[in-house]
């Protein structure tokens, strides 16, 4: 594996025992994912799409085939060692943004640092880290609400800043402006682009071919194979202002 993937995968096979006829929801899919690219990836529902963002996941194993996320192989990992590349390697955001209802912003962002194997950091360090990554996604002055006192674009925001606290070297993206009104999209989408122009890869399942614009790469499913893979010859930037000088704006 060359020192420029940071994904690769190789004749993926997911099949789901699911009555008379098994669900093959992943078919033969190889794919090669560069550092620093911002991926969609596309399809109808039923697609694969989802599927595969498990397995680069690592929440779920493929049937068949191999998966080397920075190198490792993570097929050969055993529970722990995935939960803890889980939490250590891996950013996830997703459409319901996955926040912890009776605490706080501050709370929910600090949570995947409690679970660190090594190097975790003493309580003041992880609250410090915790306010920083609400402060660049411009929510320093939400720090103490809960998600029922932030609006849906805030609350995706808690779940980015959550997604970085660990400095993960990979963002897996599920859908993530599905649930948000066309305002708070774009300041999302505006987020993901200034966290990979910094160099944060990001993968991103989207059906919605407006928000897959602002990628650099977009990959097509059908059937649970890859149609089309290219680079986004019509690329949309700057879907936002940067948010770090905009304060907690909806």
């Amino acid at each position: 594996m060359d020192n420029d993937s940071l994904i690769r995968v190789e004749n993926l096979v997911k099949i789901y025992d699911g009555g008379e006829v098994p669900l093959r929801a992943l078919d033969g899919v190889s794919l090669t994912i560069a550092r620093g690219e911002f991926v969609a990836i596309m399809g109808h529902s039923g697609s694969g799409k989802s599927t595969l963002m498990n397995v680069l996941g690592a929440l779920d194993r493929p049937t068949e085939g191999r998966y080397w996320l920075d190198g490792e192989d993570v097929g050969e990992m055993d529970v722990e060692e995935l939960a803890d590349l889980r939490n250590r390697r891996i950013g996830f955001i997703f459409q319901s943004f996955n926040l912890l209802p009776r605490l706080s912003a501050l709370q929910n962002v600090r949570l995947p640092m409690l679970y660190r194997l090594e190097n975790r950091l003493d309580a003041a360090k992880r609250e410090k880290t915790a306010i920083a990554a609400l402060e660049v996604v411009g929510l320093g002055s939400r720090l103490y609400h809960r998600p029922n006192q932030l609006s849906g674009g805030q609350q995706q925001r808690v779940a980015i800043a959550r997604a970085l606290i660990n400095q993960p070297a990979l963002i897996l993206a599920d859908e993530p402006t599905g649930n948000l009104d066309t305002k708070s999209s774009e300041e999302i989408i505006g987020i993901l682009q200034n966290l990979n122009r910094q160099g944060v890869t990001i993968v991103m399942v989207t059906h919605e071919s407006d928000v897959a614009a602002h990628a650099g790469r977009i990959v097509h499913m059908k059937d649970g194979k890859i149609m089309t893979d290219g680079p986004n010859g019509h690329r949309q930037r700057d879907a936002a202002p940067a948010l770090e000088s905009r304060g907690g704006a909806a």
